[in-house]
C-alpha cells in the first residue's frame, strides 16, 4: 500500500475523473446545473490548451497532444448528448446553452443558424483541413529526415563536438518527435470527425425537437420550432466554440516554424519589423482613403499610425546603430589594448612544417640560388598524382636552436623526424653492386635509413662512375620530407579536405554525390574510408569508383573498415598495377586458413568497430611465424607481400602493422586475373 499511495497522485486521479465523466454524461441523464458547470470547465480547458500550444517553446512541450485531443473530444461529445437529452425531455438545458442560443445567435432562427454555418464551415474546411494536411505533411517529412538527423549526429560525435549522453538525449528527441507527429497525423481525424458529429448531432436535435415540441407537448409547428431550433442552435454553438478553440490549437501547434521560439515575439517581429514596411503600407492604406470612397477618417488615421510607427522603429535602429557602433569602438579600443590576436596566433598548428639551421637558409632562398621551395611545390603535386589528395600548405622556416646542418620535419605541431647534411656536400649510397669503397664522412640516409657517405664536389663524377648513387642536400631532404607526409598523409586528410574532393566529383558527377551523401554516409563516414585507403598507400584519385562502391554497399553496412574493404576490391586494377608485374610471376607469401579461421573467431564487433581478441601468446606465435616467412621474400630482395582471404586482409593488417613497417597484406580479390603469382612459403602456427 505505502508503495501504491507514492505513485498515485491527485493529477493520475483528476485525469481518470474527467475520462470516467465523459462516459458517465452519455448514460445518466445529467441537472441543468451540473451541464452549466462542465460546459464551463469545457471551455476553461479549451482556453487552456490554445494557450499553452501558443506560448509552446517547441512541439515536444505538448507531447501528449493527441492523446488530450482524444479525452476533449470525447468530453465534448459527451456534454453534447446530455444537453441534447434536456432540450428533448425538459426543454430546459441550463443558463449556458439558453444564454449562447439567445444572446449569441441573438435569439433568432436564422441569425443563430448563420452564426453556427458560418463557426462551422471556418473550423471544418479551413483550420481542420489545414491542420490535417500539414500534419500528414510533417509527419513525411520527419520520418524522411530522421536518417540524414542521426547520420549528423553521428558525425558530431565522431568529431567530439558532443559526448555520448548529449548524443542519446538527441537521438531520444528525434525519435519522440517523429513519434509526435506520427500521432498527430491520426489524432487529427478526431478534430474533422467532431465537427462532422456536430453537425449531424444539430440536425438531429432540430428534428427530434420539433417532434417533441408537435407530438408530445401539443406545440404549434412553428412554436416548436423557435424554441427547439433556438436551444439546438445554442447547444451547437457551445460545443462548436470549444471545439474550434482546440481545432485552432492544433493547427498553431503542428505550423510552428521554430523548434524553440517565443511565439508573440516571434509574429510580431516578423510582420512589423521594418520601417521600409511600415511606410508603404501606411501611405497605401492612406490613399485608399483619399482617393475612394472608403472612410478617410479610418483609413487615413490607421495610415498615420502605421508611419508613425515606422517613423519610431526607424529612430529606434539608429539609436541601437550609434550604440553599436561606439560598443564596437570602444571594443575595438580593448581588443588593441588586449592584443588578443597575439594570443591566436599562437593557437595555429600548421599540417606540415620544415624547420632547419641557419646553414641550410641557402637552400630555401631564392636570391642564394636554393631551389628547395620549388621542390616543395613538386612534391604537392607528386602526391596529388600519385595518391589523389592534395597536400596542406608546407611551411618553412628557420629555427636558430637547431644545429645550423639539422633539420626538422613536424606533423601538426610535433616532430615526427629529423635529419643532417652537410653544405657543399653530396651523398653517395651503394645500391648494393658496387665493390670498390669510396672514402668520406659515413652517415644513414634519413629517408631509409641506408648506409651512404658524404663526399665532396670533387668525388662526385668517381663516385658515378663507380656506380654509386649521388643525391644532392636539396634532394636528400626533398625525398625525407615526400616519405613523411606519405606516411602520415591519411591523418593529414581534413574534413574540409574531404568535402572539397567531394565537390569537385560534383561538378561532374552530381548524381553518384547526392546518392550517397548525406542521405548514406555521412562526411566523417567517408572521410574515414579514404584515410583507410591511404593509410596503406590506395590512391584515392578515383573518386568516381570510390563512391559508386560506397553508394552500392553503404545501405547494408555503416562499419567504414568493412565498406573500405569493398572500395579495395573495386580498385583491384589499381592494386594490382602497383604491386605486381604483369608479365613477370611475383612472389608473395600466404596466409594458413587455420590462423584465418582463428582470427575471424577473436573479431569483436562494437559501436566503435572491430578490435581482435586473441590471447597475447597467440599473436606472439603469428608475428613470428610471419617474421620467419617475411625474411624469405627479404632474402630473394622482394617486397613484403602476404596474400589473404577478403574477409581476413583488414583484421591481418592491423593485426601485423605495428610489427612490420613494410609489410603489404592484399586479398585474393584485389588481384587481377592477368596476375601470376607464387607462393613461396605459408605463415602458419
Amino acid at each position: 500500500m505505502e508503495a501504491v499511495k507514492k505513485t498515485f497522485s491527485w493529477q493520475d486521479l483528476g485525469v481518470a475523473l474527467y475520462l470516467m465523466a465523459a462516459f458517465v454524461f452519455l448514460i445518466v441523464p445529467m441537472p441543468s446545473l451540473l451541464l452549466d458547470v462542465m460546459l464551463a470547465l469545457n471551455m476553461s480547458i479549451a482556453f487552456a490548451i490554445l494557450f499553452n500550444t501558443l506560448f509552446a517553446k517547441e512541439v515536444l512541450d505538448m507531447s501528449y497532444y493527441p492523446t488530450i485531443l482524444l479525452f476533449t473530444t470525447i468530453f465534448r461529445i459527451s456534454l453534447n448528448v446530455s444537453s441534447t437529452k434536456l432540450i428533448l425531455t425538459t426543454g430546459d438545458p441550463g443558463n449556458v446553452v439558453t444564454t449562447f442560443g439567445e444572446f449569441v445567435g441573438g435569439n433568432d432562427l436564422i441569425i443563430g443558424g448563420i452564426v453556427f454555418i458560418i463557426l462551422l464551415i471556418v473550423q471544418f474546411v479551413v483550420i481542420n483541413k489545414g491542420s490535417e494536411r500539414v500534419s500528414e505533411v510533417t509527419a513525411r517529412f520527419t520520418l524522411d529526415a530522421m536518417p540524414g538527423k542521426q547520420m549528423a549526429i553521428d558525425a558530431d560525435l565522431n568529431t567530439g563536438a558532443i559526448d555520448d549522453a548529449e548524443a542519446k538525449r538527441r537521438r531520444d528527441k528525434i525519435q519522440e518527435e517523429s513519434t509526435f507527429f506520427g500521432s498527430m497525423d491520426g489524432a487529427v481525424k478526431y478534430v474533422k470527425g467532431d465537427s462532422t458529429a456536430g453537425l449531424l448531432i444539430t440536425g438531429i436535435n432540430i428534428i427530434g425537437g420539433i417532434a417533441m415540441g408537435v407530438l408530445r407537448r401539443g406545440q404549434t409547428f412553428s412554436d416548436a420550432l423557435d424554441q427547439y431550433v433556438v436551444l439546438t442552435i445554442g447547444d451547437g454553438l457551445v460545443s462548436a466554440i470549444p471545439s474550434l478553440l482546440i481545432s485552432l490549437s492544433t493547427g498553431i501547434l503542428v505550423t510552428k516554424g521554430a523548434k524553440q521560439a517565443d511565439f508573440g515575439p516571434a509574429i510580431v517581429g516578423q510582420i512589423f519589423s521594418s520601417s521600409k514596411v511600415m511606410y508603404m503600407a501606411g501611405a497605401v492604406i492612406a490613399l485608399l482613403g483619399i482617393i475612394t470612397p472608403l472612410n478617410p477618417i479610418i483609413f487615413v488615421s490607421l495610415g498615420a499610425l502605421f508611419i508613425i510607427g515606422g517613423r519610431m522603429m526607424q529612430s529606434q535602429v539608429e539609436v541601437e546603430t550609434v550604440e553599436q557602433a561606439a560598443a564596437a569602438e570602444e571594443e575595438t579600443s580593448a581588443e588593441e589594448i588586449r592584443r588578443p590576436e597575439n594570443v591566436v596566433s599562437l593557437l595555429s598548428v600548421d599540417p606540415i612544417e620544415l624547420e632547419f639551421g641557419y646553414g641550410i637558409i641557402p637552400l630555401a632562398d631564392v636570391n642564394q640560388g636554393g631551389d628547395l621551395l620549388d621542390r616543395v611545390v613538386m612534391i604537392r603535386r607528386q602526391i596529388a598524382l600519385e595518391l589523389g589528395t592534395v597536400v596542406p600548405i608546407i611551411r618553412l622556416r628557420d629555427n636558430i636552436q637547431l644545429n645550423p646542418n639539422q633539420y626538422i620535419i613536424k606533423i601538426k605541431g610535433v616532430q615526427v623526424s629529423e635529419g643532417e647534411i652537410l653544405f657543399d656536400h653530396y651523398m653517395a649510397m651503394n645500391p648494393g653492386y658496387v665493390e670498390e669503397e669510396i672514402t668520406g664522412i659515413e652517415t644513414f640516409e634519413p629517408s631509409f635509413h641506408l648506409p651512404a657517405i658524404w663526399i665532396t664536389e670533387g668525388q662526385r663524377e668517381r663516385a658515378e662512375s663507380m656506380g654509386y648513387t649521388v643525391v644532392d642536400p636539396p634532394s636528400i631532404i626533398a625525398t625525407h620530407l615526400t616519405e613523411v607526409i606519405r606516411s602520415h598523409i591519411s591523418e593529414l586528410l581534413t574534413r574540409q579536405d574531404t568535402q572539397n574532393l567531394i565537390n569537385n566529383l560534383k561538378e561532374s558527377n552530381p548524381s553518384v554525390v547526392e546518392e550517397l551523401t548525406p542521405k548514406l554516409m555521412g562526411l566523417g563516414e567517408i572521410q574515414k574510408v579514404l584515410q583507410n585507403l591511404l593509410k596503406e598507400g590506395i590512391s584515392i584519385r578515383d573518386l568516381l569508383t570510390i563512391f559508386e562502391t560506397l553508394a552500392d554497399y553503404s545501405a547494408t553496412t555503416r562499419d567504414t573498415d568493412v565498406l573500405t574493404e569493398y572500395v579495395r576490391q573495386a580498385l583491384k586494377r589499381a592494386i594490382s598495377a602497383k604491386y605486381f608485374m604483369a608479365d613477370e610471376t611475383t612472389s608473395v607469401v600466404t596466409l594458413d586458413p587455420k590462423i584465418e579461421q582463428e582470427i575471424m573467431g577473436s573479431v569483436k564487433q562494437t559501436e566503435q568497430g572491430a578490435y581482435l581478441t586473441l590471447p597475447p601468446d597467440r599473436q606472439k606465435a603469428i608475428i613470428a611465424a610471419t617474421e620467419a616467412e617475411l625474411k624469405k621474400l627479404d632474402d630473394l630482395g622482394r617486397n613484403e607481400i602476404v596474400i589473404t582471404s577478403p574477409i581476413v586482409r583488414i583484421y591481418f593488417k592491423k593485426l601485423t602493422e605495428d610489427y612490420f613497417s613494410d609489410i603489404i597484406v592484399i586479398s585474393y580479390n584485389e588481384v587481377e586475373n592477368d596476375v601470376e603469382l607464387q607462393s613461396i612459403g605459408m605463415i602458419t602456427a
